[in-house]
């Protein structure tokens, strides 16, 4: 005798042919003649890009800012220059990947301010150096409130990697002191 009712078989099928479904409306083109919306569309769509090219782009000042920050430290004490190369290569490298993709976008607005004066205490120094990575990894996580999917894992990974830097510069600070 058969039984009758929803199988666990029947059940798998009907959920992989809905999320095939889902998958495959999602991927189709959306030249918008549907409903009559496509200007709407697309122009959310722009204003989306032009957001996130706005993310982008404080993000990028924000990660030079770091950087000259991090030169200073160096040019200031010639002794940490080696064990804070590395940290410095990757706010580079995130600088890099945070650029938006065309730079004709919009231009450019005013270069960051030069980072103040560089405390004569090295471990001071590194402590500040921590204290701006921690504020860079604050700033890109409360940016992925409003970025899309693509640039709020770029900007998580960039947050994480700068809440690393700031805990390897915490060590570094205390590794000086003692």
């Amino acid at each position: 005798m058969r039984r009758t009712g929803t199988t666990r078989r029947g059940a798998l099928t009907a959920t992989g042919a809905l999320a095939l479904g889902a998958v495959l409306t999602g991927c189709g083109g959306d030249d918008g003649a549907a409903d009559g919306g496509g200007s709407a569309r697309s122009g959310g769509r722009a204003d989306a890009v032009r957001e996130g090219n706005s993310l982008r782009r404080k993000a990028a000042r924000d990660g030079a800012q770091l950087l000259a920050r991090y030169d200073l430290v160096a040019e200031a004490h010639p002794a940490a220059a080696a064990g804070l190369a590395p940290l410095r290569a990757a706010v580079a490298a995130h600088g890099k990947a945070l650029a938006p993709p065309h730079a004709d976008d919009a231009p450019d607005e005013t270069p960051p301010p030069a980072p103040g004066p560089v405390s004569a205490d090295l471990e001071a120094a590194v402590r500040e150096l921590a204290a701006a990575e921690r504020g860079r990894a604050d700033a890109h996580t409360e940016a992925l409130l409003t970025a899309e999917p693509e640039l709020a894992r770029l900007l998580a990974s960039v947050a994480a990697a700068a809440a690393a830097h700031a805990y390897l510069l915490t060590e570094l600070a205390e590794e000086t002191a003692a």
